[in-house]
């Protein structure tokens, strides 16, 4: 197995991965002062396209953990992949989203959609893994009155815990020739509506939760506090509505069939008392 590099490898997902996948993979983070003590380090960031040249310098194989929400961030992971195609990288692991689509509702997928089209274009080795909803950020959904919001009436979404997609994520980077070409969806084992997923919350927690389906109006309306710039809200929003249109209600066996147990359940997640 030739080098592995973990980009995002101080966030919550490239971190859980560097934990688990043994061995000595260089690890590519924007700030050094946060990475491990003693681990092969490169500092880069996706826009600059030669830092990230130099930092895939001799990786055979890349996970590409997907950029932080910005309006530039299609740019920045072309740039990524133009880099690691400079590079001489044989394989990129790419984390996209449920439902990737040049017209998906939710906002944010569409960037993901482009940057799979551009790994494709570009003729790298890919394998590519669309997580649902991350279910360990559900809890944070509720507001200080103890009710979750949003325009997604009675939708469902397959929620997906963060461990389930490091697993499957290793399982790749170990055997990456097996999985090249193929997309897998990653989701929990089944799709619950956001009333549910409040009372399992409300089950957890020990505190009552409740779910309210806003209006269009009612949504935009109730994050203008927020005073966010309007494709970001637009991407909150779309959260919702993509729920409300079904587009993440799939539920897939990708995840048992990566790392060889059960998906795992909101309820089994939130009991295990790991959220974050």
């Amino acid at each position: 197995m030739g080098m592995i590099v973990i980009s995002g490898a101080t966030g919550r997902l490239g971190g859980r991965v560097a934990q688990r996948i043994g061995g000595r993979p260089r690890l590519l983070v924007r700030d050094a002062s946060r990475a491990p003590q003693g681990a092969d380090v490169a500092v880069a960031d996706y826009a600059d396209g030669e830092s990230v040249r130099r930092a895939l310098d001799g990786a055979e194989t890349v996970l590409m953990v997907s950029g932080a929400e910005t309006p530039d961030r299609v740019a920045q992971h072309r740039s990524f992949v133009d880099a690691a195609k400079a590079a001489g990288v044989g394989h990129l692991v790419y984390t996209s989203f449920a439902g990737a689509a040049p017209d998906a509702t939710f906002t944010l997928a569409r960037d993901h959609w482009h940057t799979e089209k551009h790994i494709r274009d570009r003729g790298i080795d890919y394998t590519f893994l669309r997580d649902n909803l991350y279910a360990d950020f559900l809890p944070f959904l509720v507001g200080e009155d103890g009710v979750i919001r949003g325009p997604a009436g009675d939708g469902r979404a397959a929620v997906v815990a963060q461990d389930d997609i490091a697993d499957a994520i290793v399982a790749v980077l170990r055997e990456p020739a097996g999985h090249a070409g193929k997309t897998y969806e990653m989701t929990g084992p089944e799709a619950i509506s956001l009333a549910e997923a409040a009372a399992i919350v409300g089950e957890a927690t020990g505190k009552p939760v409740r779910y309210h389906d806003e209006s269009l109006a009612e949504a935009y309306a109730s994050r203008e506090h927020y005073q966010a710039p309007k494709w970001q809200v637009d991407a909150w929003v779309s959260t919702y509505t993509a729920i409300a249109a079904g587009e993440l209600a799939h539920v897939s066996s990708d995840v048992e069939t990566l790392i060889g147990r059960p998906a795992t359940s909101l309820r089994e997640l939130l009991s295990s008392g790991d959220r974050a």
